[in-house]
């Protein structure tokens, strides 16, 4: 099993070489940096391509009501929605906004397990941006007891 770190080092390398072979468009798909750059909710959804927000029930996030260490909380999001282009988790008081993008395809399972560092109690969002641009998402505050971004 490889780790987190082993896993992203190997997808930047992946990226890095589709670049240099003449494929920009795939190592773009790879990495959004104006989504992961974004300050706010809104600025990174609209980066990852999504127009519309709306609450929906059919998005799932899971993530602890209090973190004990913001340095690690784990959190998920799922949905069984068809037409899911990408995944999104974000929280509002972290300085950037999006903690992860998941890209997805009709052939993929749409649930997914990570890591976040937290500085401080927060919303965090859980947001499915659908194939026709609507930015479906659910959100839930989580609690932070020890701070995670140099706290």
């Amino acid at each position: 099993m490889h780790t987190r770190r082993e896993t992203l080092q190997r997808s930047v390398a992946v990226a890095g070489l589709l670049a240099a072979a003449g494929f920009p468009q795939f190592a773009q798909a790879a990495f959004n940096k104006n989504a992961f750059e974004a300050k706010s909710i809104q600025d990174a959804v609209k980066a990852a391509g999504g127009a519309s927000l709306s609450e929906s029930k059919d998005v799932t996030l899971t993530a602890p009501d209090i973190a004990e260490n913001g340095a690690v909380v784990p959190m998920g999001i799922s949905t069984n929605l068809p037409g899911v282009k990408h995944l999104l988790l974000l929280v509002e008081k972290n300085p950037l906004a999006l903690v992860a993008i998941f890209n997805s395809s009709e052939s993929l399972e749409n649930n997914f397990l990570t890591r976040a560092k937290m500085g401080q109690t927060s919303d965090v969002y859980a947001v499915a941006i659908m194939a026709d641009g609507k930015a479906l998402w659910a959100k839930k505050e989580v609690k932070v007891t020890l701070g995670g971004c140099g706290g």
